[in-house]
């Protein structure tokens, strides 16, 4: 689930009869696209769009939370039993001094006592019960924004400390989080260590090829190989352009030369990422 997802859910979050075509307006992307993503979404079980229906607009404003000591044997048999209850909004199975927490709706107290003592003690397996009344609802389920996910880490590897310092903060001023390495060697194990999602990644520093030997080992990384590798350097107006690999297109996802114009950086990083997802 990538970034654009997320926003379509959100978008259908706060209003799940949104058609496609406004979403696609919203975002800026075709009709096309938001509809086969919604597709997906739906289809592999991450986006659910239904009707929710307000207890107390239909005549159920009592609420109650009602923890059960269910004989463990009967576990499975008391759940099913208690979710088909019409008065059932939610059932959990919880760890602690009770087994069940059941929350259910009702039209007054009667209704409440009546769920209780002639549906609920009747049940097979309960043996015992603690109710408490919902006086107020701070926040439904269905309120729930999804958590949006860190922001994107980089590695910058150069042993030019103000090339480095430059890029750290135009990242950062973006909201990416960054760490740095001034040689190949430190940069595997930054790497490691630190897990990024994308390597800015010089050439010549300990060595000519420093660079493109430490690119070379992240792409046998495990787990780590697929990190985009987006190489910036200026062995392209140096004497040693010749002794770079040829046979070795797939090593790194992009060459920028330096100098590089800050906004072309940040471009072709946000490309990079979208396309790693």
């Amino acid at each position: 689930m990538d970034q654009t997802d997320r926003q379509i859910i959100e978008l259908l979050r706060e209003n799940g009869r949104r058609s496609n075509v406004e979403i696609a307006r919203l975002l800026g992307l075709s009709e096309g696209t938001v509809r086969k993503r919604i597709e997906k979404l739906l289809a592999e079980g991450n986006l659910c769009i239904v009707g929710l229906v307000d207890p107390q607009a239909v005549g159920y404003p009592l609420r109650a939370l009602i923890a059960l000591t269910v004989a463990l044997p009967q576990l499975e048999p008391v759940s099913q039993r208690v979710c088909a209850l019409p008065e059932v909004l939610r059932v959990y199975h919880v760890t602690g001094e009770y087994d069940l927490l059941v929350e259910g709706a009702f039209t007054d107290e009667p209704h409440l006592l009546a769920f209780l003592t002639e549906r609920l003690a009747t049940i097979p397996g309960v043996l015992n019960s603690k109710v408490s009344h919902v006086a107020r609802i701070l926040k439904e389920p269905h309120a729930w924004a999804l958590p949006q996910p860190p922001p994107a880490k980089i590695l910058i590897v150069d042993d030019d400390p103000d090339f480095v310092e430059i890029t750290r903060m135009t990242l950062e001023r973006e909201g990416y989080r960054t760490c740095t390495a001034a040689s190949g060697k430190a940069a595997l194990d930054c790497l490691r260590r630190e897990q990024p999602d994308l390597v800015i990644l010089d050439v010549m520093m300990d060595g000519v090829l420093d660079g493109w030997d430490a690119g070379r080992k992240m792409r046998n990384l495990p787990g780590l190989g697929s990190v985009p590798i987006l190489v910036v350097s200026s062995i392209t107006a140096s004497d040693y352009l010749s002794l770079v690999p040829t046979d070795e297109d797939n090593l790194i996802d992009n060459f920028l030369a330096k100098p590089v114009d800050p906004q072309r950086l940040l471009a072709e990083v946000k490309r990079l990422l979208r396309r790693r997802g």
